[in-house]
């Protein structure tokens, strides 16, 4: 409810409820001086913004960053290359072949089991690909 002065001698003003205001003491012969202190809400506006900027870099430092280490993929094959692409015949596969999809692999592309320590390490449940030949 906004708050109504009235001083006797000139219309009642009415000022926002948001703004506390006092009467100064010393000033009450007839007309009393109406002082407005905007501190309560320029304390409050600073330590919200204060809190959401704090926010915003805690969740970016700890939060963005950590996800941003942990979606890196390839770590160390052909690093110099944009993209990497590996093509087999399929006739010089043999019977059953293994690739890796962790990355991980020392005899990338081919897999040695690293995808399990790496499943333990991050918690990602890359399997690798398997392809077999067709028995007839």
């Amino acid at each position: 409810m906004p708050c109504v002065v009235r001083d006797g001698k000139s219309k009642p003003r009415i000022w926002p409820p948001s703004l506390t205001w006092s009467i100064n003491p010393d000033n009450l012969k007839g007309n009393p001086e109406v002082s407005f202190s905007l501190l309560p809400a320029y304390l409050s506006v600073t330590i919200a913004a204060g809190t959401a900027a704090i926010g915003y870099l805690a969740y970016k430092r700890f939060y963005v960053q950590d996800h941003r280490n942990k979606a890196m993929i390839n770590l160390h094959i052909r690093k110099d290359n944009p993209k990497i692409v590996h093509a087999f015949d399929m006739e010089d596969l043999g019977d059953k072949t293994v690739y890796c999809r962790c990355w991980r692999s020392k005899k990338f592309p081919f897999c040695d089991g690293s995808h399990t320590k790496h499943k333990e390490e991050t918690g990602v449940n890359v399997r690798p690909l398997i392809i077999k030949k067709k028995e007839l």
